[in-house]
C-alpha cells in the first residue's frame, strides 16, 4: 500500500525524516548532483523569499512511511506556473506505475492550485543533440513517458542550446498543460525562461547565454513538438475536480443513548446531519479505519483512558454512574467507590460512564483519525461526523459530555506533519482542548465561545489564558457575550482566521459545534442557517487542508439543516484550499501592518531583549530583568502580577510595555517598561503604547500609573517622554541607585480619562 503526500513543514518530525531520506535517493541516482542542492531542500520549502519559488515536495511512501518515490515542484503564482524540478524513485522502484502515479498528482495538484502550466526538462532524443545511442536510449523512453501525459517539447527557441561549446545532451524544455491549458504566447514564455534561469541556473548559465535564451522566444517559430510515441494516454488527460467532502460517521454512536431527562446529547443528533448531507452532490461516506489506542494516550493521560475503559466495563448492566463526590482537597489520593472514583477524573456531574459510552466514544476516535489521514492524504477536507463529542475532555479528565478529545487527538496526529491550528466554534468553551496544549507551540488553539461568566465549562476560556512555557501566546480565547448578532460572531471569527494565518498551520482542525443556532437548548446565539454558510465560506477562504470534527448542537429540528448550509458554504469558496501563498517580497518593516496584542509568547522574550538592547540606555542587568517579567508571565500567567502590550509587525516586535497593579494597593498600577525599538519605523508608537496602557489599566479599575527612572543623563529621553505625556514628578530620591544615580518616581491620573 503506498500513499502520497505533501510535505509543506520542513521542520515537522515525520518530515524531517521524509526529507533526510530524499536526499539519500538524490545522492544514491544522481551521483554528479553538487551537495549544496542537496542541502537546500529544507531552506527551499521553508524561505519562498529567498529561492523565489514556493516549493512543494511530494513523496509516496509505503505502509512502513518509507519514501518510494518523490518529486519537487517549483511554483510561482505570479507567473502561474509551476517548475517540477526533480521527479525520481528509490533505487529498484522502477516498475509498478510509481513514477506515473507520482506525477498525475502533482499535475492534479498543479490543476486545483490554478497552475496554468508544468515546465521541466528533459534530455534530448535527437541524435545531433544526443549522440550516444545509450543515453538516447534512455532520453527517448522518459519523453515516451511524458508524452502519455500530454507534455511535448517546446520547440523553435535556443533553450536546448549548449551553455558551452562541445557540450551534448543539453536539455529541452517540456511543456505541459493539465487540464486544457495551452502553451502560452511568447512575452509570457519569456518571462517564465527568464524565470527558470536566472533563479536556478544562474551560477550555470552567464547573463549572456540567459539573453540569448530569452530572446530566441517568438510567437513565428515557437511551438510543441508534434507525437512521436503515440501521444497523449485517454486516462492521463486532466480535468478541473469538483469539490469531494468524505464523511467519516461513528456507526456505533447509537448505542451511547442516554435516556435521562434533560439528556440532549443523542443519537437523533448525526441521523439529522446525515440525513441532510446525502442531499449533497459532493458528501460521499467512507468507512472508518483502526487505530492502535496510542494516539488517544498520546494526548490524554494513560491512567484516565485505562479507567474510562475499565468504569465502562464495570458498570451495573443498562444503569449509568454519575460523578457526584469531587477530590479537590487530596487529589493525590485516589479513591476506591466506583461513584467517587468518577468524580476523581471528571469536571461535572451530568457525563455518565455505562456499558456503552467507551465503545462509542472509542469509534469516534477511530472516524476522527480517518478524516486526519484523509487529509493527510490529499483531501481538502473531511468531516468526522461523531458523537460523543470530545472538545470538554481534558488531559486528564472527562466531562461535558465527552470523553475523549476527538480533535486533539486529530491535531497531535498531524502535528508530526506540520504545524496545526485548532479552530472551536462550539458555544462552549474548549476547555480539553486548551488545556492539552496550553504548553505546545506547534499546535494553534481558539476558541470562539459564551463568555464563561455565563456559559458552561464557567471555570475556563478567559481572554488572559495565553499559554505557558512553550505555548506562551499559542491559545487564543475570544469570548463573546450572552446576546450577540451574527456579525458579532464573524468578526470574532475573522479575527481568528487572522491568528490562524499568522501561525501559518500546513493542516487545520474545525471542532465544529453547531451550538451557536438560534433556539438551542444550550445556547443563546441567534444563528440561522444562512449564518452557518457564511460561517463555511469564511473558514473555506482560509485555504487550508481542514479536518472538521462534530461537536455541540443540540436542536434537532433544524440541527441536520444547518450543518448541511455549512458544508455547502464552504463547498463554494472550497477551491482556496492549499493553495499556494505567494512569496511576499521583503520589505521594510514600517510598510507592514502593525498589529496589536496582550498574550505573551515565547519568542517575545527575546524579541523584549533586542528592543531593551537596541535602545542603548539600558544596562546588561536591566536588559535581563526585562525578559525575565515576560518570562514569569508565561510561567505563572496573571498571579505574576505583570501584564503586557505588544505592537509588531508578524513575529518581530517594534515595542511594548509591561504593567501590573502596585502589590497592598487597590487602584495602583507601576508601568515596570515601555520601550520601542529605534527601527520600528514608527513615529508616535511610544505615545500609542502608552495610551493602550492606560486604557487597559482603567479597565481593570486602577486610577493612576507610577513610573520610576533614573536621574542620570542616558535616560534623559524617558524623563521627558514621561513629562511630555502627563506624567508628574513626586519625589527624588538622593544616591538610590548608587552616588550621583538618584531615583526618580511620576505618577499619572488615569481614571478620568478613559
Amino acid at each position: 500500500m503506498f500513499r502520497i503526500r505533501h510535505l509543506s513543514d520542513a521542520a515537522a518530525p515525520a518530515n524531517r525524516r521524509a526529507i533526510a531520506e530524499i536526499q539519500g535517493i538524490i545522492r544514491d541516482r544522481f551521483a554528479l548532483m553538487p551537495a549544496r542542492d542537496i542541502e537546500k531542500i529544507p531552506d527551499q520549502i521553508a524561505d519562498p523569499v529567498r529561492y523565489e519559488f514556493v516549493s512543494d515536495v511530494f513523496v509516496m511512501e509505503d505502509g512502513r512511511g518509507h519514501i518510494r518515490a518523490f518529486a519537487i515542484l517549483l511554483a510561482d503564482p505570479a507567473l502561474s506556473f509551476g517548475f517540477l524540478e526533480l521527479i525520481a524513485t528509490a533505487k529498484g522502484q522502477t516498475r509498478g506505475g510509481i513514477g506515473a502515479a507520482l506525477y498525475a498528482h502533482v499535475r492534479e495538484h498543479a490543476l486545483a492550485r490554478g497552475l496554468k502550466g508544468v515546465y521541466f526538462e528533459c534530455l534530448p532524443d535527437d541524435p545531433a543533440l544526443s549522440p550516444d545511442p545509450a543515453i538516447r536510449k534512455e532520453n527517448e523512453a522518459r519523453l515516451k513517458f511524458y508524452e502519455r501525459f500530454g507534455a511535448f517539447p517546446i520547440m523553435g527557441t535556443a533553450y536546448e542550446t549548449p551553455v558551452k561549446d562541445g557540450d551534448t545532451d543539453s536539455p529541452y524544455l517540456v511543456f505541459d498543460g493539465p487540464g486544457d491549458f495551452h502553451l502560452p504566447k511568447a512575452a509570457q514564455v519569456k518571462k517564465i525562461v527568464s524565470a527558470i534561469l536566472t533563479r536556478k541556473y544562474a551560477h550555470l548559465c552567464p547573463p549572456a547565454y540567459i539573453e540569448k535564451v530569452v530572446g530566441s522566444i517568438d510567437d513565428k517559430t515557437m511551438h510543441l513538438r508534434e507525437a512521436r510515441y503515440g501521444g497523449p494516454k485517454a486516462e492521463a488527460l486532466l480535468a478541473p475536480k469538483t469539490f469531494n467532502l468524505p464523511v467519516i460517521v461513528n456507526d456505533k454512536h447509537d448505542i451511547h443513548h442516554i435516556r435521562e431527562r434533560g439528556y440532549v446529547e443523542a443519537p437523533v443528533r448525526v441521523k439529522s446531519i446525515l440525513s441532510e448531507l446525502t442531499k449533497c452532490a459532493f458528501f460521499a461516506q467512507a468507512p472508518a479505519k483502526d487505530f492502535p489506542d496510542r494516539w488517544i494516550k498520546a494526548v490524554h493521560d494513560p491512567k484516565l483512558v485505562d479507567y474510562i475503559e475499565r468504569a465502562c466495563k464495570e458498570a451495573p448492566e443498562g444503569k449509568s454512574v454519575y460523578p457526584y463526590v469531587f477530590p479537590i482537597r487530596n487529589a493525590g489520593r485516589m479513591p476506591k467507590d466506583r461513584s467517587v472514583l468518577a468524580g476523581y477524573w471528571c469536571i461535572d456531574t451530568f457525563t455518565p460512564l455505562n456499558a456503552n459510552a467507551y465503545p462509542a466514544a472509542r469509534e469516534a476516535i477511530d472516524c476522527t483519525l480517518t478524516a486526519a489521514e484523509m487529509v493527510l492524504d490529499g483531501a481538502p477536507a473531511a468531516y468526522a461526523l461523531v458523537r460523543p463529542p470530545g472538545h470538554h475532555a481534558e488531559r486528564k479528565a472527562f466531562g461535558g459530555f465527552c470523553y475523549f478529545n476527538n480533535a486533539a487527538v486529530a491535531a497531535n496526529y498531524l502535528s508530526d506533519y506540520g504545524r496545526v491550528a485548532i479552530l472551536d466554534v462550539d458555544y462552549h468553551h474548549g476547555n480539553g482542548t486548551q488545556d492539552i496544549f496550553y504548553e505546545r507551540a506547534d499546535v494553534l488553539t481558539i476558541s470562539i465561545h459564551g463568555d464563561p461568566s455565563f456559559a458552561y465549562p464557567y471555570f475556563t476560556g478567559f481572554k488572559d489564558e495565553t499559554g505557558r512555557g512553550e505555548g506562551a501566546g499559542a491559545n487564543l480565547n475570544i469570548p463573546l457575550a450572552e446576546t450577540i448578532t451574527p456579525e458579532d460572531h464573524r468578526k470574532a471569527l475573522k479575527r481568528a482566521l487572522s491568528r490562524v494565518a499568522e501561525h501559518d498551520p500546513a493542516f487545520l482542525v474545525v471542532a465544529l459545534g453547531l451550538d451557536a443556532a438560534k433556539g438551542d437548548p444550550t445556547g443563546t446565539w441567534p444563528y440561522i442557517a444562512a449564518d452557518f454558510a457564511r460561517m463555511g465560506e469564511i473558514i473555506a477562504a482560509a485555504g487550508l487542508p481542514t479536518v472538521f470534527v462534530q461537536e455541540g448542537g443540540y436542536r434537532v429540528q433544524n440541527l441536520g439543516v444547518n450543518a448541511r448550509r455549512f458544508f455547502e458554504g464552504f463547498a463554494s469558496k472550497a477551491g482556496a484550499i492549499g493553495s499556494y501563498r505567494k512569496p511576499e517580497k521583503k520589505k521594510d518593516v514600517a510598510e507592514k501592518p502593525l498589529s496589536w496584542r496582550a498574550a505573551v509568547r515565547l519568542s517575545d522574550v527575546a524579541e523584549i531583549r533586542r528592543i531593551v538592547t537596541a535602545t542603548a540606555a539600558f544596562s546588561a542587568e536591566e536588559v535581563g530583568i526585562a525578559g525575565e517579567l515576560a518570562e514569569e508571565r508565561i510561567a505563572k500567567g496573571r498571579t505574576s502580577g505583570y501584564d503586557f502590550i505588544f505592537a509588531g509587525y508578524g513575529e518581530r516586535l517594534a515595542g511594548y510595555s509591561c504593567y501590573g497593579r502596585t502589590p497592598g494597593t487597590e487602584k495602583a498600577y507601576d508601568l515596570y517598561w515601555i520601550a520601542v525599538d529605534p527601527d520600528s519605523g514608527r513615529k508616535g508608537l511610544g505615545a500609542d503604547i502608552l495610551a493602550r496602557t492606560e486604557k487597559a489599566v482603567a479597565q481593570l479599575g486602577g486610577a493612576f500609573l507610577v513610573a520610576e527612572t533614573s536621574s542620570t543623563a542616558p535616560y534623559e529621553k524617558a524623563r521627558a517622554f514621561y513629562k511630555k505625556h502627563g506624567f508628574k514628578k513626586l519625589v527624588q530620591i538622593a544616591d538610590f541607585y548608587r552616588p550621583g544615580d538618584d531615583k526618580i518616581i511620576f505618577r499619572k491620573d488615569i481614571s478620568n480619562e478613559h
